[in-house]
């Protein structure tokens, strides 16, 4: 599938998340049609290898929903361990995503 273009204004949501008692922060964007499109994520320990890693998990998930790529695969696809918590930092963030997604009714 090709990459689908974001609109240059679109919605977004930010909100706080913690994975591995790290605080992070996460802006998600949306195309028009209120589908995730890109996700912005920073530690709370700003220039850290935490807060490089948040920003390289951030632009693989952004790719991954602009090439089709749906919040719920991707979760699913993550590391998690027996009783289906997530292992790592784009396992936390995506179910951070799942969990605003379905408050909001997407």
């Amino acid at each position: 599938m090709t990459r689908e273009t974001l609109p240059n204004r679109r919605p977004a949501a930010t909100f706080d998340f913690a994975c591995r008692n790290i605080g992070y922060t996460a802006t998600l964007g949306l195309f028009a049609d209120q589908r995730p499109a890109e996700l912005f994520l920073n530690s709370h320990k700003h220039s850290t290898a935490s807060d490089h890693d948040a920003r390289d998990t951030a632009i693989l998930v952004s790719f991954a929903l602009q090439h089709g790529a749906t919040v719920s695969d991707l979760a699913k696809a993550m590391t998690r361990d027996s009783s289906g918590s997530p292992q790592g930092l784009a396992g936390h963030a995506l179910d951070a995503i799942a969990g605003i997604m379905s408050e909001g009714g997407r």
